[in-house]
């Protein structure tokens, strides 16, 4: 069993051999993944030790104290918190080891192919098919809402390829290369004026078999790994005390009396504890990460986040009064990441709306925390036992 004392002697080692101030960036990454630094919990040769997931403040903390670089998570963050843990349950050793280590070093950017024009909250209902020839898969058809397409190298993509069978079991699950002839990445500009997300075409692209991961039609069993894991990641991220949305209201607050009114202050004072609850709620359910798996729990803390940060910002906006209505630059930029506390309030207003929209939206959220949560009886569904390719469209 690696222990806290361990870890802090390897780091140590990593940081003597690596001086973050004379050792390219890049090459510092490398070095900590091949230490076993990166993330402890996973095996040896991947990136950990085999150790306790909790163990990984340890190494966090003594490599913030040294000034050595991060990976920058908010720019990767798709491939961190929803393909890595995918690839790592159902890849084969060849796939382990030729992905995650560009992925958490930030090498190679992943986005999600999941979300249809006609397949968003039933996504089990996709129609992009992937057919059997040789040793590819033949993939056509479109997906929506993704994310970094236009950063990606690679893309953990769910297509149909059994028609015949109800809709969730005829999909499967598959590594694209975005490189691939035949993948088109077109920008989609949002209210914010910007296209952090874009829609994407898939024509004729070719898939080896080899970057299948699960079994043929167990598809949407290889993506609830995905899914549970990508509400944690959307949700469960750690702040500070008052850190996040609710610290720049609160900031704004302390600094500016001028704005303050009654009723505000019962507002903030209200939304200001439910972030807190919010906040020991993600400790709570990194705890029991670091146990097992994530579970249906991080659906609830997604709702969480996404209503906060919807009614944070819609005060912040109020409280700043005609100010609030400015917008700092309306110009068509593709971004790298979304930064809700480096803009002004008018970014965080309109980037918010999109909160209870991506990573499962709230109203399908709502139904698994009353089924899977609280065990309440699931709703009827009447194309349980249909063919896909008899469904309604």
């Amino acid at each position: 069993m690696t222990t806290a004392a361990e870890l802090r002697r390897r780091t140590r080692e990593l940081l003597a051999a690596h001086p973050p101030a004379d050792t390219d960036r890049l090459d510092f990454l490398r070095a900590r993944f091949d230490a076993g630094l990166a993330w402890v919990h996973y095996p040896e040769g991947l990136g950990g030790l085999a150790a306790p997931r909790a163990l990984q403040a340890v190494v966090d903390a003594e490599l913030e104290t040294a000034g050595a670089p991060g990976n920058d998570p908010r720019r990767i963050g798709i491939g961190l918190g929803m393909a890595a843990p995918t690839v790592l349950q159902y890849g084969t050793e060849e796939q382990k080891r030729r992905l995650l280590r560009p992925l958490w070093t930030g090498e190679e950017v992943w986005c999600q192919l999941f979300s249809e024009p006609g397949a968003g909250s039933d996504l089990a209902a996709l129609g992009t098919r992937a057919v059997r020839d040789g040793d590819d898969w033949v993939v056509n058809g479109q997906k929506v809402w993704t994310s970094s397409a236009h950063l990606a190298r690679w893309a953990i993509l769910i297509a149909r390829t059994d028609p015949d069978v109800p809709k969730h079991r005829g999909i499967t699950y598959f590594v694209c290369d975005m490189s691939d002839p035949g993948v088109e990445v077109r920008p989609l500009r949002q209210i914010t004026g910007e296209a952090e997300f874009n829609e994407v075409f898939l024509t004729d692209v070719r898939i080896p078999d080899s970057r299948r991961l699960g079994e043929v039609g167990d598809g949407w069993r290889v993506a609830q790994t995905t899914l549970n894991n990508e509400r944690v990641a959307i949700g469960g991220t750690p702040v500070p005390r008052e850190g996040g949305m609710i610290g720049k209201v609160a900031a704004t607050w302390r600094e500016r009396p001028g704005l303050r009114t009654h009723d505000t202050h019962q507002r903030l004072l209200g939304l200001w504890v439910e972030a807190e609850v919010a906040r020991l709620t993600g400790v709570r359910l990194r705890q029991q990460l670091a146990a097992g798996q994530p579970g249906p729990e991080g659906a609830g803390m997604k709702l969480t986040f996404a209503r906060l940060n919807q009614e944070i910002s819609g005060l912040e906006v109020e409280l700043l009064g005609e100010e609030g209505l400015l917008y700092d630059d309306w110009t068509m930029r593709r971004p790298e990441l979304v930064d809700l506390t480096g803009r002004d309030a008018g970014y965080r207003y309109l980037r918010s709306k999109g909160n209870s929209i991506e990573g499962g939206t709230s109203e399908v959220l709502l139904n698994i925390v009353a089924e899977r949560v609280l065990g309440l009886p699931a709703e009827p569904r009447t194309d349980k036992d249909v063919a896909w390719k008899d469904l309604a469209r």
